[in-house]
């Protein structure tokens, strides 16, 4: 949106306008353009890459520098006996955590934040651009109709 397309309205600072229904919308072309280029390629491309680091975060990891580590650690945790009147923490345990186990946190977390950010965006987009539709469902029609 450019501000400087239709000029200067000195009224439009008379009265403030903090209610959404009263701010312009922007050209519904200029909208579509900005979703169509912008938006959901961007979006597209953030997908494809939590979608490949899911992939490598479920994968088995035969580089793993903790792995030895860890087994013994596991096998050393099952022969020990727990006595918690003599020492009340001897019973916390806290394992290690493999790294493909830290990277599907991650991404878990990641995508919990993208669909907040989408949510947020496609508000205002809406509020901006006169759209209906929810933001995954005009994100699958765009894949729909831009398919390789």
């Amino acid at each position: 949106m450019t501000p400087a397309q239709e000029g200067f309205d000195p009224s439009s600072t008379a009265v403030r306008q903090t209610e959404p229904g009263s701010r312009k919308t922007i050209n519904p072309v200029a909208c579509q353009s900005f979703k169509d280029n912008v938006l959901f390629p961007s979006w597209q491309t953030r997908s494809d890459v939590l979608t490949y680091c899911a992939g490598v975060a479920t994968s088995p990891d035969p580089e793993d520098p903790d792995l030895i580590l860890r087994q013994t650690e596991s096998a050393r945790d099952r022969e020990r006996e727990v006595n918690e009147r003599l020492d009340p923490y001897s019973a916390r345990f806290f394992p290690r955590e493999a790294r493909t186990e830290s990277l599907a946190n991650l991404i878990r977390n990641e995508r919990t934040i993208e669909e907040i950010i989408r949510a947020r965006t496609w508000g205002m987009v809406s509020e901006k651009c006169t759209g209906s539709s929810t933001w995954e469902e005009a994100l699958n029609d765009w894949r729909q109709s831009h398919q390789k």
